[in-house]
């Protein structure tokens, strides 16, 4: 590695005039911005943090929402036992489906039993809720009861993948090919952060009551967008976040001036080469440092009233998916841009009765919680919060279960400028076909990007040639569900 002086030499005379022009004029406008910056009493640069901004720096139209929780029930939850009961399906239960619905049409692992599927009626019963009359399933008292008059439900969304690993990828980049930057990623890079020492896109797991699908870190990749604008995931039980802690016998005094050193020969080399990467490593560190600090804070839940601990149903940092509800809630206040929780536990392909009841019982509350609580504090009407799997589940039997579905399913919004206490669309008499307004994955993140005040057509970067976008070139903005 060369040393600074060396570094500092190898800087051209065309390098320094055309870097330090921008230097210069950056160091004005924050003088002006804030003069604080300039006073004796600021910060060392090398301790500051480079906080993205996003590159819309005037939004396309006024936003409804500043946040998104994106709560993710992974393994592919059957809409048929949770949001779209299905009567002619549940009189045709154990005889053949028609051969005229699933004709040509892509199965996953029934593929060779086309001449001997059944039908396998909803095996929950269904009640309306609420003053809107939201059907739901009573395997989902809490959702139901509590926000059925705060949800949309969208009973028409369909997918292009039918196995896990490609669905989700489809789900959150738009696209089945691996490498694309993911929905949070994007939001993180069009948006900014409102966090100072939390990053911008977070993510927490948990699992039960069903085959728990692995879930790959490149679902919240940056993909071609610079790597700070990543996912970053949390634990919620021990460490939050792995190697986070300064070992033992480092003071936090000791630990800057290593970080400070480290940062400044980054920034001689960044000088050097104008690497954005490097400037990643820059904000990582500083990042890091700050969130020894952070995190500690926003897993301590005993500022929390019992009356919320009660809420949720969790004593807190035990690693269920009401536990990283409440702490979505508190990424939230805290300013992350975009949250998401994955639930592994909702792949039925056998005992789908119990198992449904099983994992609906382990998320039910925590999601009902969450809505409650935002609209509580006021953070409702700013925060988009959207339940929704990778696909759904046959309407045929897999024994005693459900094969994978992408033709039509369910999922539901809440919050962020969406229309409460309203449904949008339908599937066939079965449950296999959307047929009436169908919602596709692209509408999904065109509708989303617009209630952040983002053109869907207008975030887009070059790569490869050619500009790419989270809706590639799909997706329309779903009016029919904004309030």
């Amino acid at each position: 590695m060369q040393s600074p002086a060396n570094l500092n030499r190898g800087v051209s005379r065309r390098t320094f005039l055309s870097q330090s022009r921008i230097g210069v004029g950056a160091t004005a406008l924050a003088s002006l911005l804030d003069p604080r910056l300039m006073g004796a009493e600021s910060t060392p640069a090398n301790n500051q943090l480079d906080r993205w901004p996003g590159v819309i720096q005037t939004l396309h139209h006024p936003p409804k929402a500043k946040r998104v929780i994106f709560l993710c029930m992974a393994g592919g939850p059957s809409h048929l036992e949770t949001y779209d009961y299905k009567e002619e399906l549940a009189k045709h239960d154990g005889k053949p489906m028609p051969k005229s619905i699933t004709q040509g049409q892509p199965i996953a692992q029934l593929q060779g039993q086309r001449d001997s599927l059944k039908c396998l009626g909803p095996q929950h019963a269904f009640q309306n809720y609420g003053k809107s009359g939201q059907s739901i399933s009573t395997a989902l008292p809490h959702i139901g009861e509590k926000i059925a008059d705060d949800i949309c439900i969208i009973r028409s969304l369909t997918t292009k993948a039918i196995n896990h690993d490609p669905a989700h990828t489809f789900m959150n980049t738009g696209t089945t090919i691996s490498g694309r930057a993911s929905m949070g990623s994007w939001l993180w890079y069009g948006l900014g952060s409102a966090s100072e020492d939390l990053p911008g896109f977070v993510v927490l797991t948990s699992v039960g009551g069903g085959q728990s699908q692995p879930i790959a870190a490149r679902q919240w990749h940056s993909g071609f967008l610079a790597s700070r604008f990543q996912g970053v995931p949390f634990h919620s039980t021990g460490d939050a976040v792995l190697y986070l802690n300064r070992p033992t016998g480092v003071t936090s005094g000791r630990q800057r001036d290593v970080v400070t050193a480290v940062q400044e020969l980054n920034r001689l080399y960044d000088n050097l080469v104008d690497d954005p990467e490097i400037s990643t490593r820059i904000n990582q560190y500083e990042m890091a440092f700050r969130m020894q600090t952070s995190v500690p804070e926003l897993m301590d839940l005993s500022d929390e009233p019992q009356k919320v601990l009660d809420l949720y149903g969790t004593k807190g940092a035990d690693g269920s998916f009401a536990s990283n509800c409440l702490l979505a809630r508190r990424l939230a206040e805290r300013g992350v841009r975009f949250i998401q929780l994955y639930h592994r536990g909702w792949d039925h392909h056998g005992g789908i009765k119990n198992g449904v009841k099983t994992t609906a019982g382990l998320i039910d509350q925590g999601c009902a919680a969450l809505v409650q609580d935002l609209k509580q504090r006021g953070m409702l009407d700013e925060t988009l919060v959207i339940w929704a799997g990778e696909f759904g589940r046959t309407p045929m039997a897999q024994g005693t279960g459900r094969d994978h579905h992408i033709k039509g399913y369910s999922m539901w919004m809440a919050g962020g400028g969406i229309k409460p206490g309203t449904s949008y669309g339908a599937t066939d008499d079965f449950g296999y076909n959307a047929v009436e307004n169908v919602f596709e994955v692209h509408d999904l993140h065109a509708t989303m990007l617009h209630l952040l005040g983002i053109d869907h057509l207008k975030l887009t970067v070059k790569f490869q040639g050619r500009n790419f976008r989270l809706t590639d070139v799909h997706g329309r903005v779903v009016q029919e569900i904004l309030a």
